[in-house]
C-alpha cells in the first residue's frame, strides 16, 4: 500500500564488497540482476564503481552508463541536482565505496531527499561490516549503538570512550565505532589507555578478506598482547562481561 501517492521513481541502495571474495559470494543473484539493469549510478568514486561492476560480471558497455559522484564534499545544491536526474530517469543505483550505502556514508543525504520528494527507496541485500562484527563479537547484539567516527580532538575522544564504557558497564550494551585506517593505532592506543582493564573490546579487521581478524578480549589482555591494528578497515566494539540472565 502506498500512502503518499504512487512512488514510480526508485533509488536502489546497492551494497558493494568489503575488500575480498567474488561478488557472487556476497551478493544474491537478484541483486546482481538489478544492478545490471540500471544505467544511472550515484557513487563515491567512478573508478571504484566501474571496477565493482566488472567484478559482478557486467558484460555491457561501461561507457554507456552514467556515473555521478556523491561524496562528503558534495554541496546540497548538487545533491538536489542528482535528485532531479533520478526523477527524470525513473530509477538509479546508489553505491558506497564498501559495504552498505547510506550507513556512515554520504549517500544518506540523497536518500533523505528521496523521502522528502516521494521517491521510493529500495535497500538491497549485501555485506555490512557493522553487523558482521557484532555477530562475531560475542557481545550484546540486542542492545547496541553505532557511533560512527569518534571525535579527533583528544579530550573529546576520551570523554566519548569513557561514556561508551560507562553505558556498557551499566546497561550491558555494545558500542560500535570506526576510524580512518591510518588513525587506527592512535585510537586503539587511547582505548587501551583510558578504559578499565576488565572492559571487553572486540577488534574486527579486514572482514570477508583473506586477512580477516576478529577477536574479543579484555583491555588488560590487549595491552599484554602488543597488538596494533595498523592500516586496515576495522570495526571496534566496546562491551562488558555478560551478567546473569533473568
Amino acid at each position: 500500500m502506498v500512502i503518499f501517492g504512487a512512488m514510480k521513481t526508485t533509488l536502489y541502495l546497492i551494497p558493494t564488497g568489503l575488500g575480498g571474495g567474488e561478488a557472487t559470494d556476497y551478493l544474491p543473484a537478484g541483486v546482481i540482476r538489478r544492478l545490471h539493469s540500471l544505467t544511472l549510478f550515484f557513487v563515491e568514486s567512478v573508478r571504484t564503481a566501474r571496477r565493482f561492476l566488472r567484478a559482478t560480471g557486467f558484460e555491457g558497455d561501461l561507457s554507456a552508463l552514467r556515473f555521478h559522484e556523491l561524496s562528503e564534499h558534495t554541496p546540497p545544491q548538487e545533491t538536489e541536482a542528482l535528485l532531479a536526474l533520478l526523477l527524470s530517469e525513473g530509477s538509479a543505483g546508489l553505491l558506497s565505496e564498501a559495504g552498505l550505502p547510506a550507513v556512515a556514508d554520504p549517500g544518506a543525504s540523497l536518500v533523505a531527499l528521496c523521502h522528502r520528494h516521494g521517491v521510493q527507496v529500495v535497500p538491497l541485500t549485501g555485506p555490512s561490516s557493522l553487523f558482521l562484527a557484532l555477530m562475531a563479537s560475542g557481545l550484546n547484539g540486542q542492545h547496541f549503538t553505532f557511533h560512527g567516527y569518534l571525535p579527533r580532538e583528544r579530550q573529546a575522544l576520551v570523554r566519548a570512550l569513557r561514556e561508551m564504557e560507562r553505558l556498557a558497564r551499566h546497561e550491558g550494551s555494545s558500542h560500535l565505532f570506526m576510524e580512518t585506517p591510518y588513525r587506527n593505532d592512535r585510537l586503539f592506543g587511547e582505548i587501551l589507555r583510558c578504559c578499565h582493564p576488565d572492559t571487553l573490546l572486540c577488534v574486527a579487521a579486514s572482514l570477508t578478506t583473506s586477512t580477516e581478524f576478529i577477536l574479543t578480549r579484555e583491555i588488560a589482555a590487549w595491552k599484554a598482547s602488543g597488538y596494533m591494528p595498523g592500516r586496515q578497515p576495522v570495526i571496534f566494539i566496546l562491551g562488558s562481561q555478560p551478567g546473569p540472565r533473568h
